[in-house]
């Protein structure tokens, strides 16, 4: 049994010491440690009231707000498992979710099935609810995150703890108590919540951005003295035109620890960021939200192992061919991952599983080990395509580009050629670029098969605040418009 007191008594405790410090901003609105704890305590009486007790699910369809974090919050202080949703999330992609595991409550949105009650965005408990102490409960399920909409096999990802949440997750990552945290990715995604999570218990200064803007980022970073945060490389790129602009009207030096997660960072984007802020401060991890085994690389270590995402830090990994066979140093395969042998299971899946061989998961990643014990990372299978029969990785044509300093972001597909049978087609956001300067920059830099046959431009980023793209949908859509275009020319 552990000793860690659950989440909503942690934070209770932090309001005790230190009733006056801010706990969370958002849209120029500062929260106290002591109101936060008080909202909530308020707000999980008015949940209960409505049905809502310990290993309840509860999902939330909100998006970065206080109310976020106090809805979150207040979950875990009944007892019961929040499982956060995009509010941006289609009818029939959160219908399927919910059939998975129907929820006591909704928040944010009517149930698309008419099974869950549900409670506005903006619902408010009745002002006579009292805000005192509730008693302490733990949530048998930490978070349960939502995962698989993309490939149409939803799944939910129980955490294999409750929320008897260690701040000891926040010193292993450099966090320090009191620290001042950039929320800059969709707390609805497993970096943004748990780094939510992190800084809660440690008793950080949540600095929630409702959305993603370089300029506002860059002026919270100097504003607020940000010191710690967890960011996607698609971020950290389109903030480095705006930065690089104007540098003066800008102080990243309070920045002490910069994690990057979630998608193969472009190399040039990676050292921007170390020429920026110092090796020491600029971390990476890899590892899934199922937490079966993590990499860790400091700034340091990749400079002397440019594109690697580091060495396995918990849990253990290995790389098979598709025969099964362990792949030797050097050569690619598929990564498998399992937690250390005798160790709790770290997750559960409800819905859609893993692949898995003999006890060992894939998430789909291919890569491979140096004799120095540090992982690479190629692709994801599902978004590897051939070119007359030779294997191409969006990702390390999309790291290439991503070096030109006029593009913002850009994302490979391959799409049908009648000799060759796929062709790479790249989508590009970015200024000041047309399509034979992309093809003659890509031509330096990859080899000849890898050479886009076709780019097309858009005026939005590629990929969203949480540096997912949908590859498979905007496949789809690039053939569609392809095949009109050859159409209206044929």
């Amino acid at each position: 049994m552990s000793d860690i007191p659950p989440i909503g008594t942690q934070v209770g405790a932090l309001a005790q010491q230190d009733p006056d410090a801010p706990a969370v901003t958002c849209g120029g609105r500062t929260l106290s440690r002591a109101e936060l704890d008080a909202s909530t305590n308020r707000l999980a009486r008015a949940y209960a009231e409505l049905g809502v007790g310990q290993g309840d699910y509860v999902v939330t369809v909100l998006g970065n707000s206080i109310e976020f974090v106090q809805a979150v919050l207040a979950i875990w202080k009944l007892g019961a498992i929040p499982q956060p949703l995009s509010a941006r999330m289609p009818d029939v992609e959160l219908a399927a979710l919910l059939e998975l595991r129907p929820p006591k409550l909704i928040v944010g949105r009517s149930d698309p099935n008419g099974v869950s009650p549900s409670v506005a965005a903006d619902f408010t408990p009745e002002a006579a609810l009292s805000d005192d102490p509730l008693p302490e409960l733990v949530s048998p399920v930490f978070k349960a995150m939502a995962s698989g909409g993309s490939t149409g096999r939803p799944k939910l990802i129980e955490a294999g703890i409750d929320s008897r949440f260690s701040p000891s997750a926040g010193y292993v990552m450099g966090s320090t108590d009191g620290d001042v945290n950039l929320m800059s990715v969709p707390l609805t995604h497993n970096t943004g919540f748990t780094t939510m999570a992190i800084g809660l218990v440690q008793g950080h200064h949540l600095v929630v951005m409702p959305r993603f803007d370089a300029h506002e980022f860059l002026r919270l970073v100097t504003e607020h003295r940000v010191s710690f945060l967890s960011t996607v490389p698609t971020i950290m790129q389109r903030l480095l035109p705006v930065y690089h602009a104007d540098p003066d009207s800008y102080d990243l030096s309070s920045i002490r620890r910069l994690w990057h997660v979630a998608a193969v960072c472009p190399p040039a984007v990676k050292q921007a960021w170390i020429d920026l802020l110092g090796p020491d401060a600029v971390w990476e991890l890899y590892g899934g939200t199922e937490l079966q085994a993590l990499t860790f690389i400091s700034g340091e270590q990749w400079l002397t192992h440019p594109g690697s995402v580091g060495v396995v830090v918990t849990g253990e990994m290995k790389v098979l061919d598709d025969d099964g066979n362990e792949c030797p140093p050097g050569v690619s395969g598929e990564i498998y991952m399992r937690p250390a042998p005798g160790s709790s299971p770290t997750y559960r899946y409800v819905g859609a599983t893993a692949k898995q061989r003999d006890g060992w998961d894939s998430l789909g990643d291919l890569g491979y080990f140096d004799d120095d014990g540090f992982l690479y990372l190629n692709d994801r299978r599902v978004d590897m395509f051939t070119v007359g029969g030779r294997n191409v990785y969006p990702a390390e044509i999309e790291s290439a580009l991503s070096a030109h300093p006029n593009v913002l972001s850009c994302l490979v597909v391959g799409v049908p050629h009648d000799d060759l049978g796929q062709v790479p087609h790249v989508m590009v956001h970015g200024d000041g670029l047309d399509e034979a300067a992309v093809i003659s920059f890509l031509s330096e830099r990859v080899a000849g098969y890898k050479v886009p046959h076709t780019v097309e431009f858009s005026d939005t980023p590629l990929r969203d605040d949480a540096g997912k793209a949908r590859r498979s949908a905007v496949r789809d859509e690039v053939i569609s418009r392809l095949r009109a275009r050859a159409d209206l020319t044929g």
